[in-house]
């Protein structure tokens, strides 16, 4: 089964998104979302209880979608905040805890959770560990997550040139590096397929993390103030056209990114998926940017962000070996 190019991202299912979980109607999202062709779930452990929440969804739902109808994607190896947990006994523990709370025998695709957060000798370590898996079945494929994305090349590029024992990575998650503000993941596609041979990369946050709405960034978000107050410009400079920065940014980075590989976007309603899907389905079926869509965009770019666009922020450790 092949991954659609919108997936159902699963952080919004948990306390460090919204106050109660249990109450979002995570089986009608699902439902519609399946009913839709969006048949893929990412999530996490480190996100609370959210491979809980899905796992009962996905059990209410199962006389309508077996479990070969739809794809499941989780991680391994962040625990919290600041503890991290490489090792290959977690490494297992983990994909076996992730298959009872979501119901399976299997899992679609695992990543290493935000990899620039640990060195690469333990990076390796549990990467070996999922090709094991991966090669009893446990797993159906592997691979990264994080946001530096030169460090998630250099990482991948090792696995695939220097490291046999874990050989090409089956795929790569990044995030807020396809959006409005920044377009980084772009310029490095061609090197993670040619010279890494990543079967698949994925782009999430394309909100970048709060970044691009009408509504205040949140407190949480390690941009600079100076960046903030772009984000700000831009969200102003879109009201007073009629338009949206949260949609504009959603439509940008879906057609930016739908020839390539899959966009993954978290709601909390049913009302969020629908107008979601209405966009990606748009995107979908031919439908461009329209020129005032084009024409702000580049104004956005170029001279709101301006010297700010594509600016990052730090995430993660020092990795000399890379350097």
């Amino acid at each position: 089964m092949e991954f659609p190019r919108l997936i159902i991202g699963g952080a919004p299912f948990s306390a460090q998104y919204n106050e109660d979980p249990e109450s979002i109607p995570i089986v009608e999202i699902l439902r519609v979302a399946f009913e839709n062709g969006i048949n893929c779930i990412d999530t996490s452990p480190y996100y609370g209880n959210s491979e809980i929440l899905i796992g009962k969804a996905l059990h209410n739902l199962g006389d309508k979608f077996p479990r070969d109808s739809y794809l499941i994607c989780t991680k391994v190896g962040r625990l919290s905040l600041d503890s991290f947990d490489y090792s290959a006994d977690n490494v297992r523990r983990s994909v076996v805890r992730s298959c009872k709370r979501l119901n399976s025998d299997y899992l679609d695709l695992v990543y290493l959770h935000d990899v620039e957060f640990v060195n690469m000798k333990d990076s390796l370590v549990a990467l070996r560990e999922l090709k094991k898996l991966k090669n009893e079945g446990i797993i159906k494929r592997f691979g990264i997550s994080g946001y530096p994305v030169d460090y998630l090349f250099h990482l991948s590029s090792y696995c695939a040139k220097k490291d046999t024992s874990i050989g090409p990575l089956d795929a790569i998650l990044s995030y807020c590096n396809l959006n409005l503000q920044n377009i980084t993941l772009s310029k490095y596609r061609e090197k993670f397929e040619s010279q890494c041979q990543v079967k698949m990369i994925s782009n999430a946050s394309v909100l970048s993390m709060s970044l691009l709405r009408r509504q205040e960034t949140k407190q949480f978000h390690p941009a600079s103030q100076e960046l903030r107050k772009c984000s700000d410009r831009a969200a102003k400079y879109c009201h007073d056209n009629g338009v949206d920065l949260a949609k504009l940014a959603l439509r940008y980075a879906i057609t930016k990114w739908i020839p390539y590989g899959p966009t993954i976007i978290g709601v909390s309603s049913v009302e969020e998926l629908q107008d979601s899907l209405k966009t990606f389905q748009e995107v979908q079926s031919g439908v461009p940017l329209s020129s005032k869509e084009i024409e702000m965009v580049e104004t956005i770019q170029s001279k709101i962000f301006g010297s700010h666009f594509n600016e990052t922020w730090d995430s993660g450790i020092e990795h000399p070996e890379f350097a």
